[in-house]
């Protein structure tokens, strides 16, 4: 059984390490401007703008993390929780990690009064998609991202 537990300001290298090792496997690591220095910030400073877990294998190896954040939910008028990453390594995969980690969130978003859990998936990774849905997860295609970054977002400020 996977030990899972809240990731601490020690933990930066590794979730460093999780993040780049996720973003070369969705073919975006050129997208990475992530640092230890920014992690520390953004995730342990006066003003966390995130949450992350991480999963270990029985004898303590390192085998994913997922980062997430509070979202809200104007029709349901509650908060919800946004899972922005979830990796598993490739040796670590199917045997429950990734499993353990999206219900370790589910009972987080239950205790916290949450009214839903999501998350986006790229649509090639159909592996990714057969596992959420074996979990019950609900593709919602009717809706499309829309994003503002860098540059472009910079323009409005």
């Amino acid at each position: 059984m996977p030990k899972i537990r809240a990731a601490t300001a020690a933990d930066v290298p590794l979730v460093l390490d999780f993040i780049r090792d996720l973003a070369a496997y969705e073919r975006l690591l050129h997208e990475v401007e992530a640092t230890e220095e920014k992690l520390h910030a953004t995730l342990f400073g006066p003003r966390p703008a995130a949450e992350c877990i991480l999963a270990f294998t029985e004898v303590g190896t390192p085998a994913g993390f997922a980062v997430f954040f509070t979202n809200y939910s104007t029709f349901l008028a509650k908060p919800g929780i946004y899972l922005e990453d979830l990796f598993v390594t490739p040796e670590h995969r199917g045997h429950g990690i990734g499993k353990a980690l999206l219900l370790h969130l589910a009972k987080l978003a239950n205790e916290r009064g949450c009214g839903r859990m999501e998350w986006a998936v790229l649509d090639w990774n159909q592996p990714a998609i057969e596992f959420y849905e074996s979990l019950g997860a609900e593709r919602k295609q009717d809706w499309t991202i829309c994003r503002l970054t860098g540059d472009r977002l910079a323009r409005y400020a």
